[in-house]
């Protein structure tokens, strides 16, 4: 097939290379260079990275809606779209330029976790399973009608980390699935439930402060869904530091008290203990590694 790949993270790049092994990349559109890194300096998105270093034209305008941009976006003449946290909506001449439409790979099981961070909110939010959707888009927000899903577990150990590469690779594999299928006319397109919708609203900073008055499990899947990033974090003194990963033990105390040497922390019910930390300036470390350089001693009341 003839595809045009929009698409902008590293989570969408596993999807890119997949389909690249087996189709014609027409064109790729990803979001205009940024700033980033500690340097700030402008760069392209990995997806902009990887399109460039395979000889694939790439196109990062700022938005879709001018006549010429869409008159451009036609031209392609594809057979179908893939998109995968492409981050800019789609007006409707560009879902209509395909032959097929524009189809979407989307990191939750519809309609659950419409929107911009199913990922993390999934595991915030306490859910036992994820997983990948490929939607056939409309003008709504994550709302057209739904292709194919894979599903995968959360466990207490999950990171949004590690939840993002499993589902990276998951979409990747299913939209090369169905695009065989839509090839053969095996697709059965199913409308979103209306039961059972939520939303993804996009993480806040604001929201990464731990509150260790909440249960334990419920504190240490906010840490999890909130690592790498942003990190949810705590504060000693004038020190703030982030949380990475966590695991339930047993004890009680007042919350947000440290109840050994070893960052076991009381929460409203329960314990956590953190199993990797951040200081700020630093990179991440480990509970041993950290504390063979600041110390936290039983008692010690984090804020």
């Amino acid at each position: 097939m003839r595809i045009v790949f929009m698409g902008t993270p590293d989570f969408s790049v596993t999807a890119l290379a997949r389909l690249a092994e087996r189709h014609e990349i027409v064109a790729v559109y990803s979001q205009p260079p940024r700033p980033a890194g500690r340097g700030q300096q402008v760069r392209p998105s990995p997806v902009a990275m990887f399109a460039e270093k395979h000889g694939i034209p790439v196109f990062t305008p700022k938005g879709l809606k001018k006549p010429d941009t869409q008159a451009a976006f036609s031209a392609h003449k594809a057979d179908v779209a893939v998109v995968a946290a492409y981050g800019l909506i789609l007006p409707q001449a560009v879902l209509d330029a395909p032959k097929f439409g524009c189809l979407n790979i989307h990191a939750s099981l519809l309609p659950r976790w419409r929107g911009a961070a199913p990922i993390q909110r999934a595991i915030m939010a306490g859910d036992k399973v994820s997983g990948v959707t490929i939607m056939q888009m409309d003008a709504g927000l994550d709302t057209g009608a739904m292709l194919m899903a894979r599903e995968t577990p959360i466990t207490d150990a999950t990171t949004a980390q590690a939840l993002h590469d499993t589902l990276s690779a998951m979409g990747a594999g299913l939209i090369v699935e169905t695009l065989d299928a839509l090839a053969q006319g095996r697709l059965l397109p199913a409308p979103q439930p209306d039961q059972g919708v939520t939303y993804a609203e996009k993480i806040d900073k604001a929201e990464a402060h731990i509150d260790f008055t909440r249960p334990a499990r419920e504190v240490l899947r906010h840490i999890h869904g909130l690592s790498p990033f942003p990190g949810a974090w705590f504060a000693h003194g004038a020190e703030r530091i982030k949380a990475l990963g966590a695991e339930l033990v047993p004890g009680s105390g007042p919350p947000g008290v440290t109840l050994d040497d070893r960052l076991s922390i009381a929460c409203g019910e329960g314990a956590v203990r953190l199993t990797s930390v951040q200081r700020a300036g630093k990179g991440p470390a480990s509970a041993d590694a950290f504390l063979r350089g600041y110390a936290l001693p039983k008692a010690t009341a984090l804020a």
